[in-house]
């Protein structure tokens, strides 16, 4: 029996997640197990701030895109008909990336994948992204209201360095993202 590789499904954007549940669910029904033990969708943790409230929302990496573990060759490198049926019927699905003849995913671009999902499964990366010389506005801590231009960012850690206008005299301070919004 031929091995299950990775590939990608284009889906109706928003739907990846409706794909996803209605894949698993129906897997057991058309015994179809044995062929698909995998459907992903690659996504980060990423912060924002609407109206002063922080909040921690999940993006997808690929908009539109899902990965599945499939067997969808046999060893005579020919489609397994109901798997490539069952996949296309499914609700959302477009169509395998690729076509009618749709290429596995590299090894080596699967552990790439895996390795940015594990990494940041647990880093929150901010929504905004600011730019140095940016003039931003103080929404929360001691300086609040005040404003500043960006001098430094570090996106890892999810700060900012901002000059401050104090008594006269311009001062670094350090804020975390959710602490400041655009003009």
């Amino acid at each position: 029996m031929s091995e299950k590789q990775w590939f990608v499904l284009h889906t109706l954007t928003g739907q990846e997640a409706k794909v996803k549940e209605s894949i698993e669910r129906r897997l057991d029904k058309e015994e179809l197990r044995d062929y698909l033990d995998q459907v992903m969708i690659p996504t980060e943790k990423v912060s924002e701030v609407k109206k002063g409230v922080k909040s921690t929302i999940t993006r997808k990496f690929f908009p539109g895109y899902v990965l599945v573990h499939v067997m969808l060759y046999d060893d005579n490198r020919q489609v397994v008909e109901k798997v490539w049926y069952f996949i296309r019927e499914t609700p959302g699905v477009i169509g395998f990336v690729g076509g009618e003849r749709p290429a596995p995913l590299r090894a080596e671009e699967v552990d790439v994948l895996l390795f940015q999902m594990e990494e940041k499964k647990e880093k929150v990366k901010p929504k905004v992204i600011y730019e140095i010389g940016e003039t931003l506005k103080i929404t929360d801590g001691p300086f609040m209201n005040f404003t500043g231009v960006v001098d430094e960012m570090d996106a890892e850690r999810g700060k900012l360095k901002v000059s401050v206008a104090i008594f006269g005299r311009t001062a670094p301070v350090e804020l975390e993202y959710w602490q400041v919004e655009r003009q």
